[in-house]
Protein backbone atom coordinates (compact mmCIF):
# COMPACT_ATOMS: atom_id res chain seq x y z
CA UNK A 1 0.00 0.00 0.00
CA UNK A 2 2.68 2.36 1.02
CA UNK A 3 4.80 1.87 -2.46
CA UNK A 4 1.47 1.99 -4.41
CA UNK A 5 0.95 5.68 -2.58
CA UNK A 6 4.66 7.08 -2.98
CA UNK A 7 4.41 6.19 -6.45
CA UNK A 8 1.78 8.48 -8.24
CA UNK A 9 3.48 10.80 -5.77
CA UNK A 10 7.11 10.53 -7.02
CA UNK A 11 5.81 10.79 -10.58
CA UNK A 12 3.67 13.82 -10.43
CA UNK A 13 7.27 15.69 -8.81
CA UNK A 14 9.26 14.39 -12.02
CA UNK A 15 6.46 15.10 -14.08
CA UNK A 16 6.45 19.02 -12.20
CA UNK A 17 10.14 19.16 -11.99
CA UNK A 18 10.58 18.60 -15.84
CA UNK A 19 8.05 20.68 -16.75
CA UNK A 20 9.41 23.76 -14.64
CA UNK A 21 12.87 22.96 -16.03
CA UNK A 22 11.56 23.25 -19.66
CA UNK A 23 9.30 26.25 -18.71
CA UNK A 24 12.73 28.16 -17.67
CA UNK A 25 14.48 27.36 -21.02
CA UNK A 26 11.36 29.15 -22.77
CA UNK A 27 11.39 31.56 -20.39
CA UNK A 28 7.86 30.95 -20.02
CA UNK A 29 7.28 29.62 -16.40
CA UNK A 30 3.55 28.86 -15.99
CA UNK A 31 3.40 29.78 -12.40
CA UNK A 32 5.38 33.45 -12.55
CA UNK A 33 4.29 36.14 -14.15
CA UNK A 34 6.64 37.55 -16.28
CA UNK A 35 7.94 41.01 -14.93
CA UNK A 36 7.58 44.00 -17.04
CA UNK A 37 10.68 45.39 -16.89
CA UNK A 38 12.69 41.61 -17.29
CA UNK A 39 12.16 42.32 -21.27
CA UNK A 40 13.50 45.76 -21.40
CA UNK A 41 15.86 44.75 -19.35
CA UNK A 42 17.31 41.84 -21.51
CA UNK A 43 16.71 44.26 -24.73
CA UNK A 44 19.05 47.20 -23.05
CA UNK A 45 21.49 44.31 -21.93
CA UNK A 46 21.90 43.06 -26.01
CA UNK A 47 21.90 46.39 -26.92
CA UNK A 48 24.54 47.63 -24.47
CA UNK A 49 26.54 44.33 -25.26
CA UNK A 50 26.69 44.76 -28.93
CA UNK A 51 28.04 48.53 -28.89
CA UNK A 52 30.56 47.68 -26.35
CA UNK A 53 31.68 44.54 -28.62
CA UNK A 54 32.03 46.47 -31.98
CA UNK A 55 33.75 49.62 -30.33
CA UNK A 56 36.04 47.47 -28.24
CA UNK A 57 36.88 44.96 -31.18
CA UNK A 58 37.48 47.60 -33.59
CA UNK A 59 40.10 49.83 -31.58
CA UNK A 60 41.78 46.51 -30.40
CA UNK A 61 42.04 44.85 -33.66
CA UNK A 62 42.60 47.90 -35.46
CA UNK A 63 45.65 49.18 -33.71
CA UNK A 64 49.56 48.35 -34.35
CA UNK A 65 49.25 45.56 -31.40
CA UNK A 66 46.51 43.44 -33.65
CA UNK A 67 46.28 43.57 -36.85
CA UNK A 68 49.69 45.71 -37.75
CA UNK A 69 51.77 43.88 -35.01
CA UNK A 70 53.66 41.24 -36.86
CA UNK A 71 53.64 43.30 -40.23
CA UNK A 72 54.73 46.50 -38.64
CA UNK A 73 57.22 44.84 -36.39
CA UNK A 74 58.55 42.14 -39.14
CA UNK A 75 59.39 45.46 -40.90
CA UNK A 76 61.26 47.20 -38.21
CA UNK A 77 62.95 44.17 -37.53
CA UNK A 78 63.78 42.93 -41.61
CA UNK A 79 63.45 45.95 -43.84
CA UNK A 80 64.47 48.99 -41.64
CA UNK A 81 66.77 45.85 -39.32
CA UNK A 82 66.12 47.63 -35.75
CA UNK A 83 67.08 46.05 -32.41
CA UNK A 84 64.93 44.81 -29.66
CA UNK A 85 65.02 47.56 -27.36
CA UNK A 86 64.35 49.71 -30.28
CA UNK A 87 61.43 47.83 -31.37
CA UNK A 88 60.05 47.95 -27.69
CA UNK A 89 60.19 51.47 -27.40
CA UNK A 90 58.76 52.04 -30.69
CA UNK A 91 55.64 50.19 -29.51
CA UNK A 92 55.92 51.65 -26.05
CA UNK A 93 55.88 55.45 -28.01
CA UNK A 94 52.97 54.70 -30.38
CA UNK A 95 50.39 53.94 -27.24
CA UNK A 96 51.42 57.34 -25.52
CA UNK A 97 48.20 58.54 -26.27
CA UNK A 98 46.81 55.50 -24.42
CA UNK A 99 48.93 56.43 -21.09
CA UNK A 100 47.20 60.00 -20.96
CA UNK A 101 43.89 58.72 -21.58
CA UNK A 102 42.49 59.84 -18.15
CA UNK A 103 42.66 63.67 -19.86
CA UNK A 104 40.35 62.60 -22.79
CA UNK A 105 37.81 60.89 -19.86
CA UNK A 106 37.87 64.25 -18.22
CA UNK A 107 36.41 65.79 -21.58
CA UNK A 108 33.73 62.66 -22.48
CA UNK A 109 32.74 63.28 -19.34
CA UNK A 110 32.31 66.93 -18.70
CA UNK A 111 32.83 68.24 -22.22
CA UNK A 112 29.70 66.84 -24.23
CA UNK A 113 30.35 66.93 -28.63
CA UNK A 114 27.12 68.07 -30.32
CA UNK A 115 25.34 67.46 -27.46
CA UNK A 116 26.30 64.11 -26.28
CA UNK A 117 28.91 62.76 -23.71
CA UNK A 118 29.47 59.32 -25.84
CA UNK A 119 27.88 59.12 -29.16
CA UNK A 120 29.74 62.37 -30.86
CA UNK A 121 32.97 61.32 -29.31
CA UNK A 122 33.03 57.50 -30.87
CA UNK A 123 32.00 59.10 -34.34
CA UNK A 124 34.49 61.46 -34.41
CA UNK A 125 37.24 59.30 -32.99
CA UNK A 126 36.18 56.86 -35.41
CA UNK A 127 36.22 59.15 -38.48
CA UNK A 128 39.53 60.29 -37.32
CA UNK A 129 41.35 57.50 -36.97
CA UNK A 130 39.72 56.49 -40.81
CA UNK A 131 41.73 59.40 -42.20
CA UNK A 132 44.82 58.54 -40.30
CA UNK A 133 44.93 54.96 -41.18
CA UNK A 134 44.75 56.13 -44.62
CA UNK A 135 47.64 58.66 -44.40
CA UNK A 136 49.69 55.73 -42.81
CA UNK A 137 49.87 54.37 -46.49
CA UNK A 138 51.98 57.34 -47.77
CA UNK A 139 54.08 57.90 -44.89
CA UNK A 140 58.15 56.58 -46.00
CA UNK A 141 59.42 53.74 -44.28
CA UNK A 142 61.71 55.38 -42.00
CA UNK A 143 61.43 54.72 -38.06
CA UNK A 144 60.79 58.55 -37.20
CA UNK A 145 57.88 58.99 -39.57
CA UNK A 146 56.26 55.94 -38.81
CA UNK A 147 56.25 56.98 -35.20
CA UNK A 148 54.66 60.19 -35.81
CA UNK A 149 51.88 58.94 -37.85
CA UNK A 150 51.14 55.98 -35.94
CA UNK A 151 50.89 58.24 -32.77
CA UNK A 152 48.31 60.40 -34.64
CA UNK A 153 46.27 57.30 -35.44
CA UNK A 154 46.88 56.40 -31.92
CA UNK A 155 45.03 59.56 -30.36
CA UNK A 156 42.03 59.44 -32.15
CA UNK A 157 41.71 55.70 -31.61
CA UNK A 158 41.70 57.06 -27.86
CA UNK A 159 38.84 59.26 -28.21
CA UNK A 160 37.05 56.35 -29.56
CA UNK A 161 38.44 53.68 -26.87
CA UNK A 162 37.42 56.11 -24.36
CA UNK A 163 33.79 56.93 -25.11
CA UNK A 164 33.05 53.47 -25.31
CA UNK A 165 35.03 52.23 -22.17
CA UNK A 166 32.70 55.07 -20.08
CA UNK A 167 29.55 54.03 -21.50
CA UNK A 168 30.28 49.95 -20.70
CA UNK A 169 31.21 51.20 -17.22
CA UNK A 170 28.00 52.96 -17.21
CA UNK A 171 25.95 50.87 -18.52
CA UNK A 172 27.51 47.81 -16.30
CA UNK A 173 26.39 49.83 -13.10
CA UNK A 174 23.44 50.65 -14.15
CA UNK A 175 21.94 46.91 -14.62
CA UNK A 176 24.44 45.49 -12.04
CA UNK A 177 26.30 43.24 -14.51
CA UNK A 178 30.31 43.99 -14.44
CA UNK A 179 31.22 40.52 -14.78
CA UNK A 180 29.06 39.99 -18.02
CA UNK A 181 30.47 43.43 -19.54
CA UNK A 182 33.62 42.66 -18.15
CA UNK A 183 33.33 39.19 -19.94
CA UNK A 184 32.37 40.89 -23.43
CA UNK A 185 35.17 43.06 -23.01
CA UNK A 186 37.69 40.16 -23.27
CA UNK A 187 35.92 38.89 -25.83
CA UNK A 188 36.38 41.35 -28.26
CA UNK A 189 39.87 42.46 -27.02
CA UNK A 190 40.70 38.81 -28.08
CA UNK A 191 39.05 39.48 -31.03
CA UNK A 192 43.06 40.90 -31.85
CA UNK A 193 44.34 37.35 -31.53
CA UNK A 194 41.83 35.52 -33.38
CA UNK A 195 41.36 37.30 -36.66
CA UNK A 196 44.17 39.67 -36.41
CA UNK A 197 46.67 37.11 -35.56
CA UNK A 198 46.17 34.89 -38.61
CA UNK A 199 45.34 38.20 -40.83
CA UNK A 200 48.27 40.24 -39.58
CA UNK A 201 50.34 37.03 -40.18
CA UNK A 202 48.52 37.22 -43.86
CA UNK A 203 49.60 41.15 -44.03
CA UNK A 204 53.19 40.85 -43.38
CA UNK A 205 53.65 39.19 -46.40
CA UNK A 206 52.04 41.80 -48.68
CA UNK A 207 52.82 45.89 -48.97
CA UNK A 208 52.31 47.39 -45.90
CA UNK A 209 49.67 49.49 -47.11
CA UNK A 210 46.57 46.64 -47.34
CA UNK A 211 47.40 46.27 -43.39
CA UNK A 212 46.54 49.80 -43.02
CA UNK A 213 43.60 50.03 -45.20
CA UNK A 214 42.24 47.17 -43.62
CA UNK A 215 42.84 48.45 -39.89
CA UNK A 216 41.03 51.53 -41.48
CA UNK A 217 37.48 49.63 -42.72
CA UNK A 218 37.57 48.05 -39.26
CA UNK A 219 37.23 51.34 -37.81
CA UNK A 220 33.83 51.81 -39.28
CA UNK A 221 31.92 49.81 -36.84
CA UNK A 222 31.96 51.73 -34.43
CA UNK A 223 29.97 54.33 -36.37
CA UNK A 224 27.82 51.92 -37.52
CA UNK A 225 26.79 51.15 -34.06
CA UNK A 226 26.25 54.57 -32.94
CA UNK A 227 24.13 55.05 -35.86
CA UNK A 228 22.29 52.51 -35.45
CA UNK A 229 22.18 50.98 -31.73
CA UNK A 230 23.61 53.45 -29.22
CA UNK A 231 20.10 55.84 -27.88
CA UNK A 232 21.27 59.12 -26.19
CA UNK A 233 19.57 61.91 -25.06
CA UNK A 234 21.06 65.39 -26.31
CA UNK A 235 22.02 67.59 -23.41
CA UNK A 236 21.68 71.55 -23.73
CA UNK A 237 25.53 73.07 -23.18
CA UNK A 238 26.03 75.55 -20.84
CA UNK A 239 29.49 76.47 -20.20
CA UNK A 240 29.95 77.93 -16.50
CA UNK A 241 27.91 74.22 -15.65
CA UNK A 242 30.82 72.84 -18.14
CA UNK A 243 33.61 73.91 -16.02
CA UNK A 244 31.63 73.01 -12.76
CA UNK A 245 31.36 69.52 -13.36
CA UNK A 246 34.73 69.35 -15.04
CA UNK A 247 36.39 70.31 -11.57
CA UNK A 248 33.72 68.68 -9.52
CA UNK A 249 34.64 65.25 -12.05
CA UNK A 250 38.60 65.84 -10.67
CA UNK A 251 37.93 66.41 -7.03
CA UNK A 252 35.74 62.93 -7.04
CA UNK A 253 38.30 61.03 -8.58
CA UNK A 254 41.00 61.90 -6.33
CA UNK A 255 38.51 61.38 -3.34
CA UNK A 256 37.69 58.12 -4.46
CA UNK A 257 39.44 55.40 -2.35
CA UNK A 258 38.80 52.41 -4.46
CA UNK A 259 39.63 53.59 -7.58
CA UNK A 260 43.07 54.32 -6.39
CA UNK A 261 42.99 50.79 -4.81
CA UNK A 262 41.90 49.49 -7.60
CA UNK A 263 44.61 50.89 -10.12
CA UNK A 264 47.35 50.29 -7.64
CA UNK A 265 46.70 46.91 -7.07
CA UNK A 266 46.39 46.06 -11.35
CA UNK A 267 49.83 48.03 -11.18
CA UNK A 268 51.05 44.91 -9.42
CA UNK A 269 49.98 42.32 -11.16
CA UNK A 270 50.61 44.19 -14.62
CA UNK A 271 54.50 45.81 -14.26
CA UNK A 272 56.90 42.95 -14.58
CA UNK A 273 59.61 42.57 -16.92
CA UNK A 274 57.54 42.03 -20.24
CA UNK A 275 58.39 39.28 -22.82
CA UNK A 276 55.86 39.86 -25.61
CA UNK A 277 58.93 41.27 -27.97
CA UNK A 278 61.71 39.10 -26.97
CA UNK A 279 59.12 36.63 -27.81
CA UNK A 280 58.52 37.49 -31.09
CA UNK A 281 62.24 37.20 -31.81
CA UNK A 282 62.28 33.97 -30.45
CA UNK A 283 59.47 32.94 -32.64
CA UNK A 284 61.55 33.70 -35.50
CA UNK A 285 65.64 33.36 -34.65
CA UNK A 286 65.11 30.26 -33.06
CA UNK A 287 62.27 28.05 -33.49
CA UNK A 288 62.02 29.69 -37.77
CA UNK A 289 58.36 30.50 -37.56
CA UNK A 290 56.87 32.27 -40.51
CA UNK A 291 54.32 35.42 -40.32
CA UNK A 292 51.38 33.15 -40.92
CA UNK A 293 52.75 30.89 -37.96
CA UNK A 294 52.98 33.48 -35.99
CA UNK A 295 49.51 34.49 -36.81
CA UNK A 296 48.29 31.16 -35.57
CA UNK A 297 50.01 31.28 -32.51
CA UNK A 298 47.95 34.85 -31.51
CA UNK A 299 44.89 32.82 -32.87
CA UNK A 300 45.22 29.83 -30.30
CA UNK A 301 46.15 32.05 -27.33
CA UNK A 302 42.74 34.66 -28.68
CA UNK A 303 40.22 31.58 -29.11
CA UNK A 304 41.06 29.75 -25.33
CA UNK A 305 41.15 33.94 -24.08
CA UNK A 306 37.20 33.92 -25.68
CA UNK A 307 36.40 30.35 -24.24
CA UNK A 308 37.38 31.14 -20.92
CA UNK A 309 35.68 34.87 -20.84
CA UNK A 310 32.62 33.45 -21.99
CA UNK A 311 33.03 30.81 -18.83
CA UNK A 312 33.72 33.98 -16.50
CA UNK A 313 30.64 35.80 -17.62
CA UNK A 314 27.92 33.16 -17.93
CA UNK A 315 29.52 31.11 -14.60
CA UNK A 316 32.02 31.87 -12.37
CA UNK A 317 31.10 35.62 -12.09
CA UNK A 318 27.86 34.53 -10.82
CA UNK A 319 28.47 32.20 -8.82
CA UNK A 320 32.14 33.47 -7.14
CA UNK A 321 32.61 36.48 -5.52
CA UNK A 322 34.86 38.80 -7.05
CA UNK A 323 37.79 38.86 -4.27
CA UNK A 324 37.72 34.83 -4.82
CA UNK A 325 37.76 35.12 -8.64
CA UNK A 326 40.82 37.58 -8.26
CA UNK A 327 43.28 35.58 -6.08
CA UNK A 328 42.49 32.03 -8.36
CA UNK A 329 42.66 34.79 -11.70
CA UNK A 330 45.36 35.91 -11.10
CA UNK A 331 47.59 33.28 -9.97
CA UNK A 332 46.72 31.09 -13.41
CA UNK A 333 47.81 34.66 -15.12
CA UNK A 334 51.18 33.89 -13.36
CA UNK A 335 51.72 30.75 -13.89
CA UNK A 336 50.38 30.73 -17.36
CA UNK A 337 53.57 33.81 -17.63
CA UNK A 338 56.29 31.44 -16.35
CA UNK A 339 54.84 28.78 -18.64
CA UNK A 340 57.31 30.38 -21.45
CA UNK A 341 59.99 29.43 -20.03
CA UNK A 342 59.10 26.04 -21.64
CA UNK A 343 59.05 27.60 -25.29
CA UNK A 344 61.97 25.52 -26.84
CA UNK A 345 59.74 23.75 -29.78
CA UNK A 346 56.78 24.04 -32.06
CA UNK A 347 54.85 21.39 -30.28
CA UNK A 348 55.47 23.42 -26.66
CA UNK A 349 54.67 26.79 -28.27
CA UNK A 350 50.87 25.49 -29.21
CA UNK A 351 50.53 24.07 -26.17
CA UNK A 352 51.98 27.26 -24.20
CA UNK A 353 50.14 29.11 -26.21
CA UNK A 354 46.16 27.55 -25.46
CA UNK A 355 47.39 27.69 -21.77
CA UNK A 356 48.44 31.01 -21.52
CA UNK A 357 45.08 32.68 -23.53
CA UNK A 358 43.20 30.72 -20.28
CA UNK A 359 45.44 32.05 -17.58
CA UNK A 360 46.23 35.70 -18.89
CA UNK A 361 42.44 36.41 -20.05
CA UNK A 362 41.19 35.61 -16.56
CA UNK A 363 43.25 37.79 -14.69
CA UNK A 364 43.05 40.45 -17.01
CA UNK A 365 39.18 39.97 -16.91
CA UNK A 366 38.99 40.18 -13.18
CA UNK A 367 40.83 43.08 -13.21
CA UNK A 368 38.23 44.92 -15.85
CA UNK A 369 35.89 44.07 -13.52
CA UNK A 370 37.54 45.40 -10.78
CA UNK A 371 38.41 48.45 -12.56
CA UNK A 372 34.10 49.07 -13.36
CA UNK A 373 33.10 48.48 -9.92
CA UNK A 374 35.80 50.77 -8.74
CA UNK A 375 34.95 53.69 -10.95
CA UNK A 376 32.77 56.60 -8.90
CA UNK A 377 29.38 57.22 -10.91
CA UNK A 378 29.49 60.32 -12.93
CA UNK A 379 32.78 60.16 -13.86
CA UNK A 380 32.68 56.93 -15.76
CA UNK A 381 35.20 57.25 -18.63
CA UNK A 382 37.27 59.17 -16.66
CA UNK A 383 37.72 56.77 -13.90
CA UNK A 384 37.58 53.83 -16.03
CA UNK A 385 40.11 55.61 -18.71
CA UNK A 386 42.83 56.13 -15.57
CA UNK A 387 43.02 52.13 -14.58
CA UNK A 388 43.00 51.25 -18.09
CA UNK A 389 45.83 53.84 -18.73
CA UNK A 390 47.47 52.61 -15.30
CA UNK A 391 47.14 48.89 -17.17
CA UNK A 392 48.63 50.05 -20.98
CA UNK A 393 51.80 51.58 -19.47
CA UNK A 394 52.17 49.34 -17.26
CA UNK A 395 52.27 46.60 -20.23
CA UNK A 396 54.42 48.73 -22.49
CA UNK A 397 56.95 49.59 -19.67
CA UNK A 398 57.49 46.32 -19.01
CA UNK A 399 58.12 44.92 -22.42
CA UNK A 400 60.24 47.71 -22.90
CA UNK A 401 62.06 47.27 -19.26
CA UNK A 402 62.06 43.30 -20.28
CA UNK A 403 64.19 43.72 -23.51
CA UNK A 404 66.17 45.76 -22.25
CA UNK A 405 67.29 44.15 -19.56
CA UNK A 406 67.72 40.84 -21.73
CA UNK A 407 70.06 43.13 -23.87
CA UNK A 408 72.02 44.48 -21.16
CA UNK A 409 72.55 41.71 -18.56
CA UNK A 410 72.64 39.08 -21.67
CA UNK A 411 69.76 37.00 -19.71
CA UNK A 412 67.91 33.90 -20.93
CA UNK A 413 64.64 33.85 -22.40
CA UNK A 414 63.32 31.41 -19.96
CA UNK A 415 64.90 33.29 -17.30
CA UNK A 416 63.13 35.90 -18.00
CA UNK A 417 59.78 34.24 -18.39
CA UNK A 418 59.73 33.15 -14.24
CA UNK A 419 60.77 36.37 -13.32
CA UNK A 420 57.91 37.44 -15.29
CA UNK A 421 55.41 35.34 -13.82
CA UNK A 422 57.00 35.51 -10.13
CA UNK A 423 56.47 39.32 -10.23
CA UNK A 424 53.22 39.28 -11.00
CA UNK A 425 52.53 36.99 -7.92
CA UNK A 426 53.59 40.28 -6.07
CA UNK A 427 49.47 41.13 -6.09
CA UNK A 428 48.12 38.29 -4.48
CA UNK A 429 49.12 39.01 -0.65
CA UNK A 430 47.08 42.47 -1.54
CA UNK A 431 44.12 40.93 -2.37
CA UNK A 432 42.77 40.79 1.52
CA UNK A 433 43.77 44.88 1.49
CA UNK A 434 40.90 45.54 -0.86
CA UNK A 435 37.21 46.86 -0.10
CA UNK A 436 34.94 44.52 0.75
CA UNK A 437 31.56 46.78 -1.02
CA UNK A 438 33.73 46.19 -4.09
CA UNK A 439 35.01 42.50 -4.12
CA UNK A 440 32.84 40.64 -1.72
CA UNK A 441 29.08 40.38 -4.25
CA UNK A 442 28.52 38.19 -6.97
CA UNK A 443 27.68 39.54 -10.57
CA UNK A 444 24.02 39.01 -10.36
CA UNK A 445 21.21 41.14 -9.08
CA UNK A 446 18.64 39.62 -6.45
CA UNK A 447 15.93 40.27 -8.55
CA UNK A 448 15.15 41.55 -12.08
CA UNK A 449 12.74 43.61 -10.10
CA UNK A 450 15.08 45.16 -8.54
CA UNK A 451 17.26 46.77 -11.26
CA UNK A 452 15.84 50.02 -12.66
CA UNK A 453 16.75 50.10 -16.12
CA UNK A 454 17.28 54.12 -16.71
CA UNK A 455 17.18 55.98 -19.82
CA UNK A 456 20.51 57.89 -21.16
CA UNK A 457 20.97 60.43 -18.25
CA UNK A 458 21.53 64.24 -18.70
CA UNK A 459 23.79 65.74 -16.61
CA UNK A 460 24.11 68.85 -17.59
CA UNK A 461 21.09 70.93 -18.55
CA UNK A 462 20.69 75.31 -19.39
Amino acid sequence: MLLRRSSPSSSAKALYSVSKFINRLTHKAPDTPVHPGARTYRRELIYSFLVVFLGITAVTLSQQNAISLIPLKNLLKNELHESKSATAAFFFWIGIAWYFKPFFGIFTDAFPLFGTRRKSYILTGSLLSVASFVGLIFTPHQYTPLLAMCITVNVFMVITSTAVGGYMTERAQALQASGSFASIFQVAYQMAGVVGGPLGGLLATVAFGWTNLTSAAIMLLPICASLFVLKEKRVQVNSQLLLRDARGQLRKIVKAKTIWAAAGFSFLFYFAPGIQTALFYRQQNVLHMSTTQQGLMLFLNGSFAMAIAAVYGTYLSKRWSLRRLLFWCILAGAIAQMAYSFYNSMTEAYVIECFWGLGWASADMALTDLYMRATPEGSEALGYSLMISVRNLSLFGADWLGAKAMETYHLQFSTMAIVNGAVSLIALPFIVYLPAALVDRRDRPASIEAIPVPAAKTVIEA
